[in-house]
């Protein structure tokens, strides 16, 4: 059985989770689902990132200790994940014993193979990224990710050699062209290598919130060490070695381009100098940019009511993918980080909240978020196609067949472009595109409306023509049931018991199940509400 691997990185507690974060979790979350709809064995990590100097200075002006701080905004993440209907298999903490132990693990391995040393570290430190900087790199003296001022710090470290990696890394990107994808974030991996490798400081004397060093107890690892080692902690790193040795090479990240560096280029020469293959696949997508300022009641209720975010979870931790912090404009303007993903699960619901996250920003790019795009997509794709696609057959099953379906037509000219579909659609999430996967669904949903509209079965007497014409279209639902529901499961679920199938959509098995003729009819058809009521722009 084959193994997919799909993690997030892990998102830093210092303040409440926001549509950025929600993005990359819903993407990794579609892609786990469809491939166990295909059968496999999938395994789909996310959590926290809890050390650093962020979180002990949040705690502090919270008046509590880092632990019980980070137990706090755990929970907000727990929830938002609960609310978004995300299926991961597992919830990793940097705090939690095992993470400790495989961290000493791992960093122990890089020790003992002589590639890590003490020395001072002289630098432009910005506190919000956990990064230094050089002069250089600072815009008007500024943190370049975050426009604030740095700090000049000076204290002993352990550092990482990674400038003796500089060969293996080409090496590596050379023997691996689809490591990392898409290919544009692989050249600017490329390039920092080829501009020259510094070693690297990976710990802290002045900072008790961490991982202690095993061979030093005087430091504690630097935050963005410790919190890539999340993804072999869960797989078993330094606990269970087979088990690690039997996921480590199906392991996809899904991570956001502020952590390229991180992942594309410090990653794999540690994975290297430990002694183990650097990670399969890195997917690195743009950011979420913050579009039209109309906002609904219940964004404005939520920020009102503090529970919109309006943090500063930026993510140049190393850990921290959330998707951007681009205000799209002036200081009074919303920033993505304002938008709970909540609030847009309250407004829209939770399959059109997915639905738009999955289909309007392809992974990769960069890509608009606004209130008005999401109104749009919702009533043209969700609540004009499927809704009405839905909604239209339940009736007139119910009016021309006693509310009976039929079977479909074995030998349907539509049967050629669901195949065509089901093969656009396998091969979209195959290459880590959900958006094509769903606009190729959504090609299928148009099949079947234009179908009907030129059989226009309502106005024909009961018979068998009619049952052909809405057995086929009853036959697309079941599919487009299927192909949907990495995305929408809950709609898949609702679709699939409408037209009087048992079970769900998520325990059949592709491509088995994709073949054109599995409706049975001859079972009830409900008409239910609307799916998805039209919204006012």
């Amino acid at each position: 059985m084959p193994r997919f691997y799909i993690t997030t990185p892990i998102y830093y507690v210092n303040d409440a989770p926001h549509v950025g974060h929600a993005y990359t979790t819903v993407n990794a979350d579609a892609l786990a689902r469809w491939h166990r709809l295909c059968g496999d064995d999938v395994f789909f990590l996310t959590g926290t990132d809890e050390h650093g100097a962020k979180v002990a200075e949040a705690a502090e002006e919270h008046g509590t200790s880092p632990k019980d701080w980070a137990d706090t905004v755990v929970q907000r993440f727990s929830s938002a994940w609960h609310d978004l209907d995300i299926a991961n298999d597992d919830f990793i903490r940097t705090s939690e014993s095992r993470h400790h132990r495989s961290v000493r693990a791992f960093m122990q391995k890089i020790y003992d193979n002589g590639y890590i040393r003490l020395d001072t570290y002289r630098g432009l430190y910005c506190v919000s990224c956990e990064d230094y900087y050089s002069e250089e790199q600072l815009l008007d003296g500024n943190c370049p990710v975050h426009g604030r001022p740095v700090v000049e710090m000076e204290e002993e470290n352990y550092f990482f050699a990674l400038s003796r990696f500089t060969d293996r890394l080409l090496a590596w990107y050379e023997a691996e062209p689809d490591a990392v994808r898409p290919a544009t974030k692989r050249n600017e991996a490329l390039s920092f290598i080829k501009g020259g490798l510094k070693d690297i400081s990976i710990t802290r004397t002045s900072l008790r919130w961490g991982v202690p060093v095993p061979w030093d107890p005087d430091h504690v690892f630097y935050v963005w060490a410790d919190a890539l080692i999340n993804y072999l902690t869960a797989i078993g790193y330094g606990a269970d070695d087979e088990r690690c040795a039997r996921w480590w090479p199906a392991v996809h990240h899904l991570i956001g381009k502020e952590i390229l560096r991180f992942h594309c280029v410090w990653w794999p020469a540690m994975c290297m100098a430990a002694g183990i293959d650097p990670p399969g696949r890195v997917l690195v997508h743009g950011w979420l940019l913050v579009g039209g300022q109309k906002l609904s009641k219940s964004l404005v209720r939520s920020m009102a009511a503090g529970d919109g975010g309006g943090g500063d979870a930026e993510g140049g931790d190393g850990g921290d993918a959330d998707g951007g912090d681009a205000d799209g404009g002036d200081g009074g303007a919303l920033r993505l980080t304002d938008i709970a993903p909540q609030a847009l699960t309250r407004d829209f619901g939770v399959d059109a909240t997915r639905y738009h996250l999955l289909r309007d920003v392809p992974l990769g790019t960069d890509g608009d978020f606004s209130y008005e795009g999401m109104v749009s997509r919702y009533n043209a794709d969700l609540a004009n196609n499927l809704g009405n696609l839905v909604a239209r057959v339940a009736t007139v099953v119910s009016s021309k067949c006693a509310g009976i379906g039929p079977a479909p037509d074995p030998h349907s000219a539509l049967a050629a472009v669901a195949s065509e579909v089901v093969s656009a659609v396998s091969a979209a999430w195959e290459r880590l595109a959900p958006h094509d996967a769903l606009e190729a669904t959504w090609r299928l949903i148009g099949a079947a409306n234009a179908a009907l509209e030129a059989a226009e079965p309502w106005k024909a007497d009961p018979g068998p023509a009619v049952d052909v014409v809405l057995g086929d279209a009853l036959e697309i639902l079941r599919l487009v049931s299927l192909l949907v529901s990495p995305a929408m499961p809950t709609t898949a679920d609702e679709i699939w018991r409408r037209i009087g199938l048992t079970g769900s959509p998520h325990e059949r098995r592709l491509p088995a199940d994709a073949a054109w003729g599995g409706y049975p009819g001859g079972v009830q058809v409900e008409k239910g509400s609307p799916l998805f009521p039209r919204r006012k722009p």
